[in-house]
């Protein structure tokens, strides 16, 4: 399956799931989702029922959430604003004291039906900072890796890119960004377009070899 189509099949799982939750009565009618994507209403009365167990005054034993379901509106809040990668959602359940084997089996469910997925997680990103941002291979490697896709998925996602393409991408890079340096000298382009090229993750190499075709292409420093 490609990564449009896991991608399109995951959207529907959790559309799914959604009203599966809202239908179960996961999701309290004028309950709020807090900013970490948690029901205000059910996960506040759960963390007091849990604290306080006698807090009704009657006396009758209150009844406690059920921690999958709680584990699993979590992950679907967040999923709801955006793609997350498994240790994101896994700490994300963390900050919220979930117990550590309910938030494994709460993911390992998310991954099977597709919800969660490193792979087309890591090709989404590769491609997007590489759209936006101009970013090269060794500083997407560095985000993937602290969202905590693993090794061997951040090859995958790399791989398609080659030396030439992303030598391409710094021209381009450099080419916009010495349109605002007219009137500066050769020394001050230079080394403020190695700056900005290292901020992107380029290599020495491939930076000063880019540069210098650049500023070298710019008739004041044609002159003799």
């Amino acid at each position: 399956m490609g990564q449009a189509d896991r991608l399109s099949a995951a959207r529907e799982a959790l559309a799914a799931a959604e009203a599966a939750a809202s239908a179960s009565g996961l999701r309290p009618a004028g309950a709020k989702a807090g900013a970490d994507g948690t029901d205000s209403g059910a996960s506040g009365a759960g963390r007091a029922a849990a604290t306080h167990p006698g807090a009704s005054g009657s006396g009758a034993a209150t009844s406690e959430p059920d921690p999958h379901d709680v584990a699993r509106r979590i992950v679907l809040r967040q999923l709801a604003m955006g793609p997350r990668t498994r240790r994101q959602l896994a700490d994300k359940l963390r900050e919220r004291d979930c117990d550590p084997q309910v938030a494994a089996r709460v993911l390992d469910r998310m991954t099977t039906v597709g919800l969660v997925d490193d792979e087309a997680f890591a090709e989404m990103w590769v491609r997007s900072r590489q759209e936006t941002k101009g970013l090269a291979a060794s500083a997407l490697r560095h985000e993937l890796r602290t969202k905590g896709i693993a090794e061997h998925l951040i090859d995958e996602a790399l791989a398609e890119i080659e030396p030439e393409q992303e030598k391409e991408q710094a021209r381009a890079l450099v080419a916009r960004r010495r349109r605002t340096m007219g009137g500066l000298d050769r020394e001050v382009q230079t080394r403020r377009l190695a700056g900005f090229l290292a901020r992107k993750g380029y290599a020495p190499g491939v930076a000063y070899q880019v540069i210098r075709e650049a500023v070298d292409d710019l008739p004041e420093h044609a002159r003799d």
